[in-house]
């Protein structure tokens, strides 16, 4: 999207993060067996999370959902995934809404409040330098 809003198609896309919530499988060795079998299908840098356990990685409360567990992502524009739904129709799972992809910001989330993290992402993804009309707002939601 940031691309689009800058008026460039240059930024390669790195990595693909694949998340998903299943109680009844929430092995680390299944993530891994289905990164290479991705890999495998399509060679980029798949990164699969089975988001029931990702909260002890994260020191939250359990994860209801992926709704809430994307709601604690350190930017509210990275908060955004796709799905299909019961009809089997690609749906947006985004729980701060999508205006903010089209507002020129990398917002802090304050419900993950940790600034370092936040900066370091910022600093270490190089959003500034790729996309330089974007504004970092810091513990916004």
């Amino acid at each position: 999207m940031w691309d689009k809003l800058h008026g460039v198609n240059t930024t390669q896309l790195n990595d693909i993060d694949l998340i998903y919530y299943d109680e009844d499988k929430s092995s680390a060795e299944l993530d891994l067996y289905y990164e290479n079998q991705l890999k495998e299908a399509m060679p980029i840098n798949w990164s699969v999370k089975n988001q029931v356990r990702m909260h002890i990685r994260n020191n939250h409360q359990p994860y209801l959902h992926i709704s809430d567990a994307i709601s604690y992502w350190p930017e509210i524009e990275t908060a955004v995934a796709v799905k299909y739904n019961e009809n089997n129709v690609l749906e947006f799972v985004a729980p701060f809404g999508l205006e903010h992809l089209f507002s020129y910001t990398i917002t802090q989330n304050s419900k993950n409040c940790d600034s370092d993290i936040f900066n370091a992402r910022v600093k270490n993804k190089g959003w500034l330098s790729k996309w330089p009309k974007l504004k970092v707002i810091k513990n916004a939601t």
